[in-house]
């Protein structure tokens, strides 16, 4: 069985190959601009399915994803530079946040969305805090402006619901999804 991650991000490559799986990454070609009026479970599940779609190939499965921060119910996306870190980062300091995922596996056997759902409580960050962390660079490529796994995880002071989905890959919930379709990530013999 050959899998696909329809993803360039390394994170979703890290939490894969800690499952031990072997896949090809095909990054996929699509629009993430949330649609006017579109709610977050919503947006995170069309996005998913759209990736998986534009990379799918018969004979493979395809799995994609779509992480998005929740903040007063609504989407927090990656920050577009520095200042826009430093503002979401002051946003979500001293609060708790949703950060929803859509999962997508596409295979000869159909297709599946699910999704993945955490509360993440932030500590407080002083400015100089928020400031030394956007000046490595980290944030700018992370919804939410932070990473669990990274040197942003120092400010979580906790997480309601799958660890890994905050990172942007549900394990378990991903191994569900398979397990629907029949793919088993750990076979027996």
């Amino acid at each position: 069985m050959r899998f696909v991650l329809a993803s360039s991000s390394r994170r979703r490559r890290d939490l894969l190959h800690q499952l031990g799986l072997e896949f090809d990454v095909v990054p996929p070609d699509v629009d993430e601009t949330p649609l006017p009026g579109e709610d977050p479970a919503g947006y995170v599940f069309r996005i998913s399915q759209a990736k998986a779609a534009a990379v799918h190939t018969e004979g493979t499965v395809t799995i994609a994803a779509d992480t998005t921060v929740v903040l007063d119910s609504k989407i927090v996306g990656k920050p577009t530079d520095e200042a826009n870190a430093v503002e979401l980062l002051g946003r979500i300091s001293g609060r708790t946040h949703k950060v929803y995922t859509g999962l997508t596996v596409k295979s000869d056997r159909g297709v599946t969305t699910a999704l993945g759902d955490s509360q993440v409580t932030m500590a407080t960050m002083s400015d100089a805090d928020i400031r030394a962390y956007v000046a490595t660079g980290e944030p700018m490529d992370k919804a939410g402006a932070y990473g669990l796994q990274g040197i942003g995880g120092q400010f979580v002071r906790r997480v309601e619901g799958e660890p890994s989905n905050v990172i942007g890959l549900p394990v378990h919930l991903l191994r569900k999804v398979l397990g629907f379709q029949g793919i088993e990530l750990l076979p027996t013999e």
